[in-house]
């Protein structure tokens, strides 16, 4: 996991992922990818190339059989 996190780093998809994920993990504690298919509107592979990249930077964790928020030092308004 990145230690130092620079939002600013992340693509244009990759924060709308992200978006979409913590989104649905304060609706029902988690996001599974078909879930967040079809709230961004992206291609499958898109989303998992996306959800890739934010776990190895610590924004997104695996949980369970999908993913939730990592540690983050901006904040979200839901």
């Amino acid at each position: 996991m990145a230690r130092d996190h620079d939002v600013q780093a992340l693509s244009d998809v990759d924060i709308h992922v992200y978006e979409a994920v913590a989104s649905q993990a304060v609706e029902s504690g988690g996001a599974e990818l078909g879930a967040l298919v079809r709230a961004t509107g992206l291609e499958e592979e898109e989303v998992r190339r996306s959800v890739t990249t934010l776990i190895e930077q610590g924004y997104v964790v695996p949980q369970g059989k999908g993913f939730g928020l990592g540690a983050h030092t901006f904040g979200l308004d839901y």
